[in-house]
């Protein structure tokens, strides 16, 4: 039985998705794949149902009306694991700008005792390729001001190759979550740091797309800098059982 779910999250992945789904299926240990896809309209989920018939059992997807958020997606994805039978849930992009062979490394972290395992761009220097000097300082910077704020010991807060273990899943209220940006990556981390879990960042190489189109946006950076103000002073005011 496979114990390990990748969830990936899809809105027009056309260029990338099949792609990504074969290389998942082509490494030396086996990981199931369930996409989150958030009404595509350039057909990605009619790309993935057909390529479900190549992979009975081991490919899935949920699809959803209208484009609701990483966030959401994530959460959607979490909950659909955890009425299965999986041991490790991983968050990775559709885009290649995660590695797909790093999935073994960062199960591994967790095979040896790490409850969230977090492939990490800046925990052995800047390991971004084709990313513009601008935005590699924007993203440096940011995980120094998520540390500022927050005090927790993590490299690459913003970070969205993730592994993690069925018990941190099922010990965090997911209604609770509430961001839905790259804030959603910083708030799941503090949260599972406040509930004594032990993160553990493995570094990797982070390529930026070469096909598709970038999600980010003005309004997911602004909801990022202030919901880490948000969250430490919630937290103030929470136990954390």
């Amino acid at each position: 039985m496979v114990d390990s779910l990748v969830i990936i999250p899809t809105y027009n992945e056309k260029e990338n998705i099949a792609k990504i789904i074969r290389k998942v299926f082509s490494l030396p240990i086996p990981f199931d794949i369930l996409i989150v896809d958030d009404g595509s309209p350039d057909g990605t989920a009619a790309i993935v149902k057909t390529i479900q018939q190549e992979y009975p059992g081991r490919l899935f997807i949920e699809e959803r009306i209208g484009k609701l958020g990483l966030g959401t997606a994530y959460i959607h994805g979490f909950r659909w694991a955890l009425q299965r039978h999986y041991g490790y849930i991983y968050e990775m992009d559709a885009d290649f700008s995660h590695n797909p062979e790093d999935l073994i490394r960062l199960r591994q972290a967790c095979l040896e005792g790490a409850d969230m395992a977090i492939g990490s761009r800046y925990i052995k220097g800047v390991n971004v390729v084709n990313w513009p000097m601008s935005r590699v300082l924007m993203s440096y910077f940011a995980s120094a001001y998520v540390r500022l704020i927050t005090r927790i010991p993590i490299q690459d807060a913003t970070a969205g190759f993730v592994c993690f273990s069925r018990s941190v899943l099922e010990k965090i209220p997911l209604d609770n979550i509430k961001f839905i940006g790259y804030a959603f990556q910083i708030e799941m981390k503090f949260t599972a740091i406040q509930y004594g879990f032990k993160l553990v960042e493995v570094p990797i190489i982070f390529t930026d797309r070469t096909e598709g189109v970038s999600k980010m946006s003005t309004r997911i950076f602004r909801e990022a800098f202030f919901g880490v103000i948000q969250l430490k002073i919630e937290s103030w005011f929470k136990k954390y059982k």
